[in-house]
């Protein structure tokens, strides 16, 4: 079955029935009190996923979040669960989160393995170790658990092989429905997905409907994201006004003057997370036929803004925030090709650290928040990744943001937890 596609629901058989017998008692059980399990919980969009499960207008009555390390802030509040938990080792898994199988009902897995280039056999194997861990942990009450629904956040890099980058397609808008690509390059991508098919089921043999959510360029705010691209900008950007440094685009011209990549921001792809969990628990929905068992509840969503952008659009914008002035009247002086922020920036982290202290910032590493290997590769990306939101707006998804309207936001949202210096 492809998840991309909206078919129409199958007429399960006796056996089938039977099988299913665990998603009636797990939605009757979702109706009563929804309670929900954030894997990745102090992550960019897992942060988000946190706040919005724990407003009052919730639908969820307990919120878990699981990470490896603790939050930097305490939450009290009443409703929530933090556990510690390395999700690679599977004795502390199940140790962890196995008293929780009777008790959640939805799992949003907004965490991956970091510790293997991408597109590599190991982290492949690494991520669906990590999410097997899980499951068979929350899974072990078989054959009734209480788990009714998971939300995997993947990437649009769904739809481009890194290997095979500089020869896809320049002008395409890719849906969820577009073909794999370049799996003998292991995108684990795909192999969580196929793992959550295995295990949750299919056709009428379904445990628990899942969903795939895949941003682009996230922007967030968290201390704990290896792809922190609001993280990286702002502090190139607060060195910049500390040492005097021009603030260029230190990229391919191309990535600046065209739409490349499109920008999630993390409350769209958490409300993305949240409005379609609440989409198929609900027996009064007019859009979807009232049994789990359809494949129409086991869907892929594009979580972006709605809207491309360029650089060069926003660029001044950020500037400004920053209060840096560009010093420069045309592109020849704002786009440097030669310099790559890894050179330029490798020695930065002592001004880093003054300004930390001149600020009185939440203490930390230039590391902690700026990636500079990864801001290379988004502003000298060989391909265009630029997706379709269709689908979802066409379901009743209405959340949206314009780029710059993001961008800005993240950067107050930063200055407020202390992360970057408010000037």
């Amino acid at each position: 079955m492809d998840v991309g596609k909206l078919d129409s629901a199958s007429i399960p058989t006796a056996e089938a029935r039977v099988a299913s017998m665990a998603t009636t008692a797990a939605v009757a059980r979702s109706v009563e009190g929804k309670v929900a399990l954030v894997a990745g919980a102090t992550g960019l969009v897992g942060r988000e996923l946190v706040r919005a499960l724990l407003l009052p207008s919730s639908a969820w009555k307990l919120v878990y979040g699981v990470a490896r390390r603790p939050p930097d802030d305490d939450d009290d509040h009443e409703r929530y669960r933090f556990l510690t938990c390395d999700l690679l080792d599977r004795g502390e898994t199940m140790e962890k989160l196995s008293p929780l199988a009777e008790k959640v009902t939805d799992v949003f897995w907004v965490t991956w393995a970091s510790q293997f280039p991408l597109d590599t056999r190991e982290c492949c194997d690494q991520n669906r170790a990590m999410l097997s861990n899980a499951l068979d942990a929350l899974l072990l009450p078989v054959p009734s658990p209480a788990l009714a629904h998971l939300a995997l956040q993947t990437g649009t890099m769904h739809y481009v092989s890194i290997k095979q980058a500089a020869a896809a397609g320049c002008h395409v808008y890719y849906e969820e429905e577009s073909p794999r690509v370049g799996e003998e390059d292991h995108n684990f991508y795909y192999a969580l997905e196929d793992l959550v098919k295995e295990r949750l089921g299919g056709g009428g043999r379904r445990i628990a409907s899942w969903s795939v959510h895949r941003p682009g360029l996230l922007l967030g705010s968290s201390r704990r994201s290896h792809f922190n691209l609001m993280g990286s900008l702002c502090v190139y950007a607060s060195i910049c006004k500390h040492l005097g440094l021009p603030f260029r685009f230190h990229g391919l011209r191309r990535c600046w003057v065209e739409p490349y990549m499109d920008a999630s921001d993390a409350r769209v792809v958490a409300n993305q997370n949240l409005w379609w969990a609440s989409v198929v628990s609900s027996s009064t929905s007019s859009s979807l036929p009232s049994t789990p068992s359809s494949s129409l509840y086991c869907q892929a969503f594009n979580a972006v803004n709605g809207t491309a952008f360029t650089w060069k659009e926003v660029w001044p914008a950020l500037a400004a925030k920053f209060g840096l002035s560009l010093q420069a009247d045309d592109d020849d002086e704002l786009v440097s090709e030669e310099t790559s922020y890894s050179r330029l920036m490798e020695d930065k982290g002592a001004a880093w650290e003054e300004i930390v202290a001149k600020d009185s910032l939440r203490p930390s590493q230039m590391d902690d928040l700026a990636n500079w290997a990864f801001l290379d590769m988004v502003f000298r990306f060989p391909a265009k990744i630029l997706v379709s939101s269709g689908k979802a707006h066409r379901l009743g998804f209405t959340t949206s943001y314009a780029a710059l309207e993001s961008l800005l936001y993240w950067v107050d949202r930063m200055r407020e937890e202390r992360l970057i210096p408010s000037y």
